[in-house]
């Protein structure tokens, strides 16, 4: 099974592309949402959260996201710590799922593979990229947020310039027809070097 993942800066456009690799029938682990499904179902993990952030963490035993961000967007070492609960139990989760899928290869959708230095850890890595003011526009819209907010939140990843030289290969995903056609080539080109 080759695994190859897929990254991006917030408002690139990552699951814009993960649903196009749908579309052709990958399979793609989505690590945000399974992460966020994670830290409600699990035990485990809920307790570490309460213990690191404090009983506001979850509202209703639902995770209260707007109080996590608010507490570790600013806080990089507190986002670190939370980091280290949570990344080795989607880590593990993704790969008993990678196990169970029966197609030529998968998509790990994940936002930090290369700010957590886990390139490695996949055959392929695809970076999806935009423009900053493109991203930034994308963002505050989709989550009706301020300009600071999305750019307190990119802070925490690199920059497009230092991630393509690390990456196998890149999307820039400025239009919809386009980046389906990159996608549609991509996609070809992976099954191809299965071969």
């Amino acid at each position: 099974m080759m695994i190859v993942g897929l990254t991006g800066g917030i408002g690139s456009g990552k699951s814009t592309v993960a649903t196009m690799f749908k579309e052709h029938g990958i399979p793609v682990y989505d690590s945000d949402i399974e992460a966020k499904k994670l830290m409600t179902n699990s035990s485990k993990l809920k307790s570490s959260i309460v213990e690191l952030l404090g009983k506001s963490a979850y509202r209703k035993s639902k995770l209260n996201r707007a109080y996590i961000a608010k507490k570790i967007f600013k806080n990089p070492d507190l986002l670190s710590q939370l980091n280290a609960i949570v990344h080795p139990a989607v880590k593990m989760h993704f790969l008993d799922w990678a196990q169970s899928q029966s197609s030529p290869y998968v998509l790990q959708e994940t936002a930090l593979i290369f700010e957590n230095g886990n390139q490695d850890q996949y055959d392929y890595v695809i970076l999806v990229t935009a423009p900053k003011k493109l991203r930034l526009k994308r963002v505050m819209k989709r989550d009706e947020t301020s300009e600071n907010e999305v750019l307190d939140r990119m802070k925490n990843q690199i920059n497009d310039d230092k991630k393509i030289p690390l990456a196998d290969f890149c999307i820039e995903n400025l239009d919809m027809k386009t980046t389906k056609q990159k996608v549609a080539k991509l996609h070809q080109k992976l099954v191809g070097l299965l071969n």
